[in-house]
């Protein structure tokens, strides 16, 4: 409502008609979808040579014989190292997207902010949510699809209690890298430890705070679905090295502008629409069995009143 009531007269300028002579300071534009994606980050990255990633394993791993040496002149042990005839192959899979901006709104409308620029920005974001998503639920190569049998985990009761995330520790016991869970499972869980007297510690990593357990970070991600009040959290061993997870790439792309991913200009049609291709080559691949362990079925909605 104005505070000028009716019959009085400015003796001022006023604020509605000064706005006419000012530059509004301006953002660029905000995509709520945009998250840390701490996973991309966490990975180690293979480059591939031709978008295919080959892992052999030792066939007769648990066959192979040794002896302790002794004073005697026992006749020494014989052994091979054997392999599978053919191992498992990964091949990279492409998130593409083909981006259109009229070049009328580029030519006259990137001031302050570059249109195409930002138009590419978004995309690019957008479709590097989509490659996180990917990397924990496509059908072939995503993590919660490449879990043995044997490291899958159970809840006692449904909630992630201490205990189960312990159970799913001795599973993946071996340089376990970090806890992913959905911040509903993260929260579920750190509700668990209140409730018994031993609320998490915490680490900085990124310039971030995350909650942490036996010293393993718990890692926030919303690609890991909530269906039903129930989640998953993973854990995961990371790096080639540690036989763990490792992500894959396909390097020195064509318009490349970051790993695996790469933007090009495809032309202007007859409607003077520029399109740029975007094009995002990932995949991800489990080494051994024992780097990667789920606790499905989580609730993540029991709450408790505290006296």
């Amino acid at each position: 409502m104005s505070d000028i009531h009716e019959g009085q007269t400015h003796t001022a300028l006023g604020d509605v008609a000064a706005r006419t002579l000012a530059n509004a300071t301006k953002t660029v534009p905000m995509l709520s979808t945009i998250t840390p994606r701490w996973l991309v980050h966490l990975l180690q990255w293979k480059p591939l040579e031709a978008g295919i990633y080959r892992v052999n394993k030792v066939k007769n791993e648990t066959g192979l014989l040794v002896d302790c040496s002794s004073l005697d002149e026992k006749e020494l042990p014989q052994t091979f190292v054997d392999y599978e005839a053919w191992g498992r192959e990964y091949r990279l899979n492409a998130v593409n997207t083909v981006l259109d901006v009229h070049t009328r709104v580029s030519d006259l409308y990137s001031s302050p902010h570059n249109q195409i620029h930002e138009q590419l920005r978004l995309t690019i974001e957008t479709i590097k949510e989509r490659q996180e998503s990917e990397l924990i639920n496509n059908a072939e190569y995503g993590l919660l699809n490449n879990v043995a049998p044997g490291f899958k985990v159970q809840p006692r009761d449904g909630r992630p209690t201490p205990d189960d995330m312990d159970e799913l520790i001795s599973r993946v016991w071996k340089e376990p890298g970090f806890f992913l869970a959905h911040p509903l499972a993260i929260a579920a869980f750190g509700r668990e430890c209140t409730r018994r007297g031993v609320p998490p510690a915490t680490v900085t990593m990124f310039g971030s705070q995350f909650l942490t357990w036996r010293g393993i970070p718990i890692v926030p991600c919303d690609k890991l679905k909530v269906v039903n009040g129930k989640s998953n959290i993973l854990l995961l061993r990371t790096g080639e090295s540690r036989q763990g997870v490792v992500g894959l790439y396909q390097p020195n792309l064509t318009g490349e502008l970051s790993m695996g991913l790469s933007v090009r200009f495809m032309g202007i049609n007859h409607k003077a629409i520029a399109s740029y291709l975007i094009s995002l080559y990932c995949s991800l691949a489990v080494l051994t069995d024992d780097a990667l362990g789920v606790l499905e079925n989580v609730e993540v909605g029991k709450y408790y009143d505290y006296k």
